[in-house]
């Protein structure tokens, strides 16, 4: 039996970044995302009132925030450009189906649960990408139902028109998303294969 060497996991973002500092850059990027992309498909899709404005919402929105975030996560963890349709195939299907679910409501527990239940497409989707790269990818999966929620809670309870059925929410819950999210990746390493 031959002895290999096995290399630690080395710190996501480590000759770039401070811990503070991909927290802060995960809040930005958030905040540069969704609520861009989430406008420019309400814009187009109109109000998410029905399983076509659904898709085509989710489709859009998820499109422009997979770019951002790929954007973000290619250098340092070896993200291909497949998380860009990867992010615009799971949020569409995760608002269509949280969007019927909830009868198309948009009061705080109506959106929570849709959030929770497009978190939960677009978690899956990403971490499947993530596991083998990123040490807390099944954290990432667990996370986005509960971010995505809690974004939809804080935007709801900020005072937004969430009447207008927008298909993500707003800066304010962009700031709680981000952060988590943030704290997400400031905790996880780089696995071995993506800094082969």
């Amino acid at each position: 039996m031959s002895a290999t060497a096995i290399a630690a996991p080395k710190p996501l973002f480590a000759h770039r970044m401070s811990r503070i500092k991909i927290v802060l850059s995960w809040i930005g990027v958030t905040l540069l995302a969704f609520p861009l992309s989430g406008l420019f498909a309400w814009t187009v899709g109109g109000h998410v009132d029905g399983v076509g404005s659904a898709l085509i919402n989710g489709a859009l929105a998820g499109a422009g925030i997979g770019l951002v975030q790929w954007a973000f996560l290619r250098r340092d963890l070896g993200i291909g450009p497949v998380w860009i349709p990867a992010t615009t195939v799971a949020l569409a299907a995760g608002l269509s189906i949280g969007a019927a679910a909830v009868g198309y409501e948009t009061g705080a527990s109506q959106l929570v649960t849709m959030g929770a239940i497009s978190g939960a497409a677009v978690g899956l989707a990403q971490g499947v990408l993530l596991r083998s790269r990123f040490s807390l990818w099944h954290v990432w999966i667990v996370a986005m139902p509960v971010l995505f929620g809690l974004g939809w809670f804080v935007t709801e309870a900020a005072g937004i028109d969430v009447a207008k059925q927008w298909p993500v929410f707003g800066a304010s819950g962009c700031v709680v998303f981000g952060l988590l999210g943030g704290l997400v990746l400031m905790s996880g390493k780089r696995t071995d294969s993506s800094s082969a």
